[in-house]
């Protein structure tokens, strides 16, 4: 199995922390986004969007961060990252997609970059976007978290879920962002809670090859 990331991106550390929960050895082969080599013909054929992670399972093609992770939950169950009943999996899915489908892509790289060149907004407007949009699902979801405190200490009981793979990364962009997260202190419990786990530890964008 191949994985094509870059130590940045935080879909690719999505995956990343599902791989090392679930005890799974990739081949890493690193995309340079800031160099523009996702738009390289060779990846381009791999994946016409040219976004990652993508993830190369043999002759299987397979890409976005939710997809690759329920499809590795699918083929290695163990350990699970996704509860077992349909409503709890549906609580954790809801959290997750928060993240990844309400807060990042609105804070993309591809996103501020459109913001800065065709649109042509100053750097200061750029980062009160990211801010704006970050603190704002960020609200939201700590009154989520909430009323779930003393029942676990990962967003859904007592051991890291798909929710927690992606709020880990979130946090990390936000913090990079300055971003006072005080407000915060069920998501930041939370988060506190997984950066204990190797898993997440490993994956950290810090301890990643292409790491600059």
């Amino acid at each position: 199995m191949k994985l094509f990331g870059y130590y940045r991106s935080s879909a690719a550390f999505r995956v990343r922390i599902a791989l090392n929960l679930k005890g799974i050895q990739v081949d890493h082969h690193f995309v340079h986004l800031r160099k523009g080599e996702q738009s390289a013909p060779e990846y381009g054929a791999l994946n016409p969007q040219g976004l990652i992670p993508l993830v190369l399972d043999g002759p299987h093609v397979l890409t976005q961060s939710l997809a690759i992770i329920e499809y590795l939950e699918e083929t290695q169950p163990e350990p699970a990252v996704l509860p077992k009943t349909p409503l709890e999996r549906a609580r954790v899915r809801a959290i997750a997609q928060s993240i990844a489908s309400d807060i990042h892509p609105l804070n993309n790289l591809r996103v501020l970059r459109y913001l800065v060149g065709p649109l042509k907004a100053s750097d200061e407007a750029k980062n009160d976007w990211y801010r704006h949009w970050v603190v704002e699902g960020l609200t939201a979801l700590e009154q989520t978290l909430t009323p779930a405190a003393g029942t676990g200490k990962f967003c859904h009981g007592d051991t890291p879920t798909l929710a927690d793979i992606c709020l880990v990364p979130q946090i990390y962009n936000a913090e990079r962002a300055d971003i006072d997260l005080s407000p915060f202190p069920r998501i930041m419990a939370v988060v506190g809670a997984c950066r204990e786990l190797r898993a997440f530890q490993d994956a950290d964008p810090a301890k990643q090859a292409d790491a600059e």
